[in-house]
């Protein structure tokens, strides 16, 4: 079940869904414009999204930024018609994606070829059923670097960011209302054969968070998250990748190392983390 929640006084977004892939859309209202985070994983997601700002009497979005290339957070494009933003590098992965087919068939051939997941396939049956009226809509503005949009009131950072989940993803930082749209840039890269964090991407995305003072992180299939659990996660991962240069990259090593530093047996969630650096190494 979706909801509809206001973080800010300018900042609403609706939840998650875990069986369709379908991520945490937002919209920041400015006085000037209304920027929409996300297009969402179909049309149907899309117009959820826009029904609930109505019904909220919230205005209408009038552009949008994409956090990255993947399904879930685009193929809501065609449906919202919307001046888009995106990093240079998402939009020549989009263009990428344009000749394909979606047709059971056509995702089993890419599956096979290493190029699609069976997650993904998976939650696009199940979100678009076996009707697959999708079309990727290339964005309007590519850039690189930094991107400061003045919404009226409020400033959105568009800031691009290394990472292993998806390279060229951007963060949307507000720092009038200091929250961070992180999108999926903490996560793990998972197309790979093995699933897995690097000490170089990691490290980098760690220095642009740094730089960023905010009170609530967005990840795009979390929640809010407060600052104080937020900088639980950041520890863990500095303390990953501590163990990971000190080791080599040696499983059991890291384990080991990871549980004298905290004194206390690992969790299931550090436990995944060293795994995923571990394959990082190889």
């Amino acid at each position: 079940m979706q909801h509809f929640k206001q973080l800010t006084s300018r900042i609403w977004y609706q939840t998650p869904v875990s069986e369709t892939d379908r991520p945490i859309l937002a919209v920041v209202r400015g006085e000037k414009h209304q920027l929409m985070i996300d297009a969402g994983n179909s049309s149907a997601h899309a117009a959820l999204f826009l029904e609930e700002i109505k019904k909220h009497n919230l205005g209408s979005p009038d552009l949008l930024a994409l956090t990255h290339w993947h399904w879930d957070h685009i193929f809501g494009m065609k449906h919202l018609g919307l001046p888009s933003i995106a990093t240079k590098q998402t939009i020549e992965r989009m263009k990428e994606m344009q000749p394909y087919a979606w047709t059971d068939g056509a995702l089993q051939e890419r599956m096979d070829k290493g190029i699609e997941i069976p997650f993904c396939a998976d939650a696009i049956k199940l979100e678009f059923g076996s009707t697959r009226d999708i079309e990727v809509v290339l964005p309007t503005i590519g850039f690189e670097g930094q991107l400061d949009l003045d919404l009226g009131g409020v400033h959105c950072q568009l800031i691009e960011v290394e990472n292993d989940h998806s390279p060229g993803s951007l963060l949307v930082y507000i720092p009038e209302e200091r929250v961070v749209f992180l999108g999926d840039a903490m996560y793990a890269d998972i197309f790979s054969p093995k699933w897995n964090y690097t000490v170089e991407r990691t490290t980098r995305l760690l220095t642009t968070l740094d730089r960023l003072d905010a009170d609530y992180y967005i990840w795009s299939h979390g929640e809010a998250m407060p600052k104080s659990e937020f900088e639980e996660e950041i520890n863990m991962l500095r303390r990953a990748i501590r163990v990971t240069e000190a080791t080599g990259g040696r499983l059991k090593d890291m384990r080991t190392l990871y549980a004298e530093e905290t004194g206390r047996p690992l969790t299931e969630d550090e436990t995944e983390t060293l795994i995923y650096f571990a394959n990082g190494t190889k």
